[in-house]
């Protein structure tokens, strides 16, 4: 399987899906156009990646700063995915990297970790 590797813009994220090591990094600001569009991508290959005979532990780092409502509604897709294949046996560690300034990424993070709690979801400061 591939690597995935999407630049970082103004309004788009840096997204660095690794298969080879199996780690899935978040990172920066998420207010694209089109959410479901711009994902697109990404959710297919998370899709892919869990639907493999990969047994080995997967890292989630999402450090995102600000995020729009449909950025919100994806990322629920997104944490949906990876409670399914948790469900389905996966090993899944997600790290929800957040600045000690900004409340409203911390308070994301605990609801996001509230609404999946069979995940393996940990609130790091930065």
């Amino acid at each position: 399987m591939h690597d995935l590797i999407i630049d970082e813009t103004k309004y788009t994220p840096y997204i660095k899906l690794d298969a080879t090591n199996g780690i899935i990094e978040i990172k920066g600001k998420s207010y694209p156009e089109n959410t479901f569009e711009f994902y697109k991508p990404m959710m297919n290959w998370v899709e892919d990646f869990f639907n493999s005979d990969r047994k080995e532990k997967t890292l989630v780092n999402l450090e995102i700063i600000y995020f729009n409502s449909s950025s919100s509604k994806l990322f629920f897709d997104f944490f949906d995915l990876l409670e399914e294949a948790h469900n389905k046996g996966k090993e899944i560690k997600i790290n929800w990297i957040y600045h000690s300034d900004n409340e409203s990424a911390l308070e994301a993070g605990e609801d996001f970790k509230e609404d999946f709690l069979e995940l393996d979801f940990n609130l790091v400061e930065k």
